[in-house]
């Protein structure tokens, strides 16, 4: 739907895209509020509600040899009906949880991005309500996702995310706060329509096979949301933005030749430790071939 607002004397449009998963409805607003951001979404499950901005800067650092992105989630006592008081009043620092969603957000994100994309970005998911049933960690991850594909930064997304549960041989797509509490499974899948791109799971001995359906059903429960971000970008996203690509395909082409037989061998190996220690024996063979190229850049 789309709507048009006076604010003043000034005119701006409203978007928003409704849609049903495992029963109850996931909303996606944007153009009423923190409009100056390159992508502002108000996400609504239940009566959780999260906002989630998305900001590049338009240029890159003198120097920056990397890409920094920034995920800052945060959950406002006010959301839950509280005034936090003592030392914490004003909520100055992060919690754990907090930390830790971050991650949660940040993981199936940053890999979206493209590899020579060094301008800095922030994505801030602040929760605005919380009804103490519908969780505003998967919430988030939609909010932020959603933010990314309006905003014209060159995300390769949209991603989406579902929770799923597992009681009585049957998975729950998105379960309830209470469900959870009987639930022999807590997985948060994250992925694109077509890959999954994170896995976060604890789980109560579960076979293999079941947590391998968990991951397929989680994913097939969130691919509906990918494309209703899809038709909300098709209606509100700015301008693309320009970004420089470098051909590289000269270094891809000698290091496929170089090494796809040897990662080939470590990725087939089962145990961890071992697989990571083979694959940074390649990666410190392939830096040794351009030690001596003066444009070389890691």
């Amino acid at each position: 739907t789309k709507r048009t607002k006076r604010n003043g004397n000034e005119m701006f449009k409203v978007y928003k895209k409704e849609i049903e998963v495992a029963g109850k409805k996931i909303s996606l607003e944007t153009g009423k509020v923190a409009r100056q951001a390159d992508g502002a979404i108000i996400a609504t499950l239940g009566e959780t509600v999260v906002i989630a901005t998305a900001v590049g800067a338009k240029k890159v650092a003198e120097g920056q040899d990397y890409f920094p992105l920034s995920v800052n989630y945060q959950e406002k006592y006010y959301a839950a009906g509280k005034i936090p008081g003592g030392y914490f009043k004003r909520e100055a620092r992060p919690t754990e949880a907090e930390t830790l969603i971050s991650r949660l957000i940040d993981r199936p994100i940053r890999p979206l991005f493209p590899s020579g994309f060094m301008n800095e970005v922030q994505v801030l998911p602040t929760v605005l309500s919380y009804d103490a049933d519908n969780q505003p960690d998967i919430l988030s991850i939609i909010a932020s996702s959603a933010a990314l594909a309006i905003s014209g930064l060159p995300f390769l997304g949209p991603i989406a995310a579902s929770r799923v549960g597992y009681k009585d041989g049957n998975y729950l797509l998105n379960p309830s706060v209470e469900e959870l509490k009987d639930s022999e499974l807590d997985l948060v899948v994250a992925g694109t329509k077509d890959a999954v791109l994170m896995v976060e799971s604890e789980a109560s001995g579960l076979t293999e096979e079941e947590m391998l359906n968990a991951v397929k059903f989680g994913h097939e429960g969130f691919v509906p949301i990918i494309e209703m971000i899809e038709e909300l970008a098709k209606e509100c996203k700015k301008p693309n933005w320009v970004v420089e690509k470098k051909d590289l395909s000269e270094v891809k082409n000698k290091l496929e030749s170089e090494f796809t037989e040897e990662l080939k061998k470590a990725f087939s190996i089962k145990d961890k430790q071992e697989r990571s220690n083979l694959i940074s024996e390649i990666t410190d063979k392939a830096k040794k071939l351009y030690e001596e190229d003066e444009n070389y850049t890691d």
